[in-house]
């Protein structure tokens, strides 16, 4: 089974450059986990899975975290899930930084970590 967030938005201060860290800028997160299948998923148990909200909090909590690169972010958050979920056997994050001010990029650039 796998558990998913898409395109979570945030507003946080990673990045090398000094505007990035004084002004921010938007990032949008998305994130999967494996979770084995289990009889009680089947019976409608919460306990049985983990919850998308808490999923959610760490990355909100981790987000909140200025750093220099997005690898360390999304490093920091998938340490957290494992290490805080046992059930979750694998899974991935994605970290969007929405307007990256690097001159020729009008789109989006990123880090996807797979733990």
């Amino acid at each position: 089974m796998v558990v998913f967030i898409k395109d979570a938005r945030f507003h946080a201060f990673h990045g090398v450059m000094e505007q990035e860290r004084k002004v921010g800028n938007e990032f949008s997160v998305s994130l999967s986990v494996d979770v084995p299948y289990s009889e009680g998923m089947k019976d409608d148990k919460l306990e049985a899975t983990v919850s998308y909200a808490d999923l959610y909090a760490i990355i909100a909590e981790e987000m909140k975290n200025p750093r220099n690169l997005l690898e360390a972010v999304a490093i920091s958050i998938g340490n957290r899930i494992i290490s805080e979920f046992e059930e979750v056997s694998s899974g991935s994050i994605t970290i969007v930084k929405v307007h990256p001010p690097i001159s020729g990029i009008s789109g989006e650039a990123g880090v996807t970590h797979y733990f």
